[in-house]
């Protein structure tokens, strides 16, 4: 039984950071941050017209 001035530990946060976590590391290992610099450069030039 727990004492009630002992705090909880609440897991669902650390899940969810575990969670988010993996998705940034697979985002990396599939070569995304490229893919959307690449993308980020065909619109900035199409906004100024040039491309």
């Amino acid at each position: 039984m727990r004492d009630r001035d002992e705090p909880r530990l609440r897991t669902t946060p650390l899940w969810l950071l575990f969670f988010f976590l993996s998705l940034l590391v697979v985002g990396i290992a599939l070569d995304e941050p490229s893919r959307v610099l690449e993308q980020a450069k065909s619109v900035c030039l199409a906004c100024i017209g040039i491309g």
